[in-house]
């Protein structure tokens, strides 16, 4: 059994997590999810003060190489032990999640056509977007509500590195995508491609 992976990008509110997450409540164990996200890298060295200030949306926050391996692990038939990231400690925790090898395998994330080895990996490219207002009062909420974060914080960030890093990195690569949706929530994006997935767990190939 050869996987199928379909890659989701998109920047910061964009909703991409939100189409990712329906792609996965619909099909539940027959497909897998890994999120680039729980692939930063561990910073035990530094102080909290200091993560809290680093640039999280730079290509190179990312342990992509290690993704890359268990991708290509989870392609041979090889179950993985994926990392988990913490976002109230700005630091990868010590637990694990088990991901076993599915026909189709979901990468979520906003860099992950950055990197051509792992683009080149990906069956489907498809890019989420939205306008940058929605995007910023999206991440503003997720933040302060799911991530234990302070308004002050969540818009210094934003300014200083994830609006910059988004048209410097994530923009770009929305060329690149095979398909191109303007909502996590657009219905008909989300039956087409609901369709090709229960097509593709079908066939015996």
């Amino acid at each position: 059994m050869k996987s199928v992976l379909i890659g989701i990008a998109g920047g910061t509110g964009s909703g991409k997590s939100t189409f990712t997450n329906r792609l996965k409540e619909a099909f539940c164990d027959d497909i897998a999810v890994i999120y680039h996200d729980n692939y930063y890298r561990k910073q035990d060295g530094i102080p909290f003060e200091e993560r809290k200030k680093m640039n999280y949306d730079h290509p190179e926050a990312f342990e992509t190489e290690l993704l890359l391996d268990q991708l290509s692990q989870l392609r041979s038939g090889e179950g993985v032990d994926c990392p988990v990231y913490d976002y109230s400690l700005h630091n990868r925790s010590d637990e694990f999640v088990r991901v076993e090898p599915k026909k189709v395998i979901l990468v979520e994330g906003i860099l992950v056509f950055v990197d051509e080895r792992l683009r080149d990996m990906f069956d489907i490219k498809i890019f989420v977007e939205a306008d940058a207002d929605e995007r910023i009062l999206r991440r503003v909420i997720r933040d302060v509500k799911d991530r234990g974060r302070d308004i002050e914080g969540v818009v210094e960030q934003y300014l200083t590195t994830v609006k910059p890093m988004h048209y410097l990195y994530v923009e770009p690569t929305k060329p690149l995508a095979d398909v191109i949706i303007n909502s996590g929530m657009n219905e008909v994006a989300f039956q087409l491609m609901k369709t090709n997935i229960e097509k593709m767990l079908a066939s015996e190939s």
